[in-house]
Order: structure tokens, then C-alpha cells, then sequence
């Protein structure tokens, strides 16, 4: 017989509270083209951008994510001091150690929660969410604060045409707090490694700092570049297309619930024609509002499926107890799907 005690949390978990920061700085295709033989035509057809969001000095992951943060815990209506936990999901926080989420915890005012990092790229945001609501049911935390945020300016290419006009910066948050009913649905996630290379990181660190020109890509000034990420864009395209739409029927059938049954899609926000795709795969009914956020925020990996939320809600194209199917996808190859009951 066991001699610990059994755990004891909430029944169930809920999203409570949502909240989002886009830096002021907008970046039309035109500051794109500068540097890349395109035109904006082919970019609004290839992904659907027309602009996104670029972080000053001074908005830097820990700021943005404070921002994003103070919000959602205001939307929820409860007191900083009361969240146990948070999770950040970034691949853009260039310190190795410590965990920014430590940083953060501390701004808001936190009471000394617990606060750690998590790497799984654009299916961030649906990683700590599952992280969440465990915690949440087990019993460790009370609430917990999930925020996505990336700064990928800082790690894109303005001279790689196939990547250069994807990706902008910004930080979306949720409170995930107690619930007496199911308002998170059982995850759909998992990995393919044997597709890693589909998107990475154009070099490793310890690679870059070797710094020997004749091993590393050169700009145009002659300089060693900053390390990027890159993608095989048609593979990534398929992947994403025909792949995810699987795992998003199957977050649905966990859930219990039909096509019909959703009045909002949230897909992370990678390309438009993805998201297209996987609504006419899906069959999902004309009455499901679907989130097109891309167009003006770009692809924000971690933060894009919270910030899509955040203004949903905040334009009246989604209301609150709506229910919504989110999914994210991206580098590892990595993916998380859920449902869920929107704040």
C-alpha cells in the first residue's frame, strides 16, 4: 500500500483570461522587398501577409510577454500574487540559462511561482496548455499563466526569399485557471524528428561562434551571417496540409464534438493557404469563424494561436464560452491540437 498521499486539483480546467502585445513598429511587404527579388503581390498570394510587427530594443521578450501577461491576468480577473506557475514557450530568448519565465514570474509580482521555459516552436502555445490543465487538475497550481512570445526578427534572414517576409514578433498569454466543467479537451500532440530538417536553425551556436568565414554563409557585406531559421517551404506546405488536418479531426473526435459542433477555428498562423486548406479538408461549416490573423501579424510561431485568440475576442468574431478548435505546428516537426472553451 502506498504511503503517499494522492494528489488532489480542480475536476477540470479552463482558459480564463487572454491577452496579447503586437510592438508598435508595423512592417509593410515594401521594407520586405528591400532585400529580396519578390513583389508584394507574390508575397500576399504566397502566405497572405500584408504586414507584421517588428520589436524595438526596448520590447524585448520579457517586456513583451509583461504586457501580454498583465492583460490576460486582468481579463481574468484575479490578483498576480495568485498564479502558481509559468510557463513561457519561445525559441527566441537568446540567454541559455536562466529561464526568462523566472524574469517575468517576478515583474508581474508573482508569489515566487514556478516558472520555466519550454522549446516546441509554433506548437508552443498547445504544449503549455496541456502543461496547464495538468497542473491545474493535479493540484500543484491554482492558476497558471501560459504565454507564447517570440521575437523572430531576431533570428530571420531579410535576404533568404523563401523565408524573409514570413515571420514577425510579439506575445500572447492565457490564465488557465479551476473549472467545474470540461472546457479543455484531451490533447492531440506528438513529434516526427525524421522531418527536423524541414525547418531549422541555419547553424548551431557553437557553430557560429567558431566565426571561420570559409565554413559559414557570408551577406552581402561580406560578414558571417547571424544564425537563421529556414524551411523547405513545399515539404513544410504538404506536411502541414494534409498531416495536421488529420490531428485536428482527431482533437475533435477526443472532444467528443463535430465540425458542427465549433464556432471557431484558431490554427496557428503560418500561412493562409495552409489554413485554407485544412478548413475545406475539415468540411468545417460556414458559421465557424476562422482565424486569419496572419495578414497583419505575420507568423509569430509561440505567440500566434493567443494572439489570434486575443483578437478574436476583442473584435466580437469570437465570444466568450465559444468553442474552438486550436492547433500548432511547426519546427521538430512538432504538434499539439485541442479544444476548447474560449474566456
Amino acid at each position: 500500500m502506498s504511503k503517499i498521499k494522492p494528489s488532489k486539483g480542480a475536476p477540470y480546467a479552463r482558459i480564463i483570461g487572454v491577452g496579447g502585445y503586437r510592438p508598435t513598429r508595423v512592417v509593410p511587404n515594401e521594407v520586405i522587398l528591400e532585400k529580396i527579388d519578390s513583389s508584394d503581390e507574390w508575397i500576399r498570394s504566397r502566405s497572405g501577409i500584408e504586414t507584421r510587427h517588428w520589436a524595438s530594443p526596448e520590447e524585448t521578450v520579457a517586456a513583451m510577454s509583461v504586457e501580454a501577461s498583465g492583460k490576460a491576468i486582468a481579463d481574468a480577473g484575479i490578483d498576480a500574487s495568485q498564479i502558481g506557475a509559468v510557463v513561457v514557450s519561445t525559441v527566441s530568448h537568446f540567454a541559455q540559462t536562466p529561464a526568462i519565465a523566472t524574469e517575468i514570474a517576478d515583474t508581474l509580482g508573482t508569489n515566487k511561482a514556478a516558472a520555466f521555459d519550454i522549446s516546441a516552436g509554433c506548437a508552443g502555445f498547445g504544449y503549455g496548455l496541456t502543461l496547464a490543465k495538468g497542473m491545474i487538475v493535479e493540484g500543484s497550481a491554482e492558476y497558471v499563466l501560459v504565454i507564447g512570445v517570440e521575437r523572430l526578427s531576431d533570428l530571420t534572414d531579410l535576404e533568404d526569399r523563401a523565408t524573409a517576409f514570413l515571420f514577425g514578433d510579439g506575445a500572447g498569454a492565457v490564465v488557465v485557471g479551476p473549472s467545474q466543467e470540461p472546457a479543455i479537451g484531451p490533447t492531440v500532440w506528438g513529434s516526427e524528428g525524421d522531418k527536423a530538417q524541414t525547418i531549422k536553425q541555419t547553424m548551431s551556436w557553437d557553430r557560429y561562434r567558431i566565426g571561420d568565414v570559409s565554413e559559414l554563409p557570408l551577406d552581402s557585406e561580406g560578414k558571417v551571417k547571424f544564425p537563421a531559421i529556414t524551411q523547405e517551404g513545399q515539404a513544410v506546405f504538404r506536411w502541414a496540409v494534409f498531416e495536421m488536418a488529420k490531428v485536428a479531426q482527431q482533437a475533435l473526435e477526443a472532444a467528443g464534438i463535430s465540425p458542427d459542433d465549433l464556432d471557431v477555428f484558431i490554427p496557428h498562423q503560418a500561412n493562409v493557404r495552409i489554413i485554407d486548406s485544412m478548413v475545406k479538408t475539415l468540411k468545417l461549416p460556414e458559421h465557424v469563424t476562422v482565424a486569419r490573423d496572419i495578414r497583419t501579424t505575420g507568423n509569430t510561431s509561440a505567440a500566434s494561436i493567443p494572439l489570434a485568440m486575443e483578437r478574436l475576442l476583442a473584435t466580437g468574431e469570437a465570444k466568450s464560452g465559444d468553442t474552438a478548435l486550436v492547433i500548432g505546428f511547426g519546427a521538430g516537426l512538432v504538434y499539439a491540437a485541442t479544444v476548447v472553451t474560449l474566456p
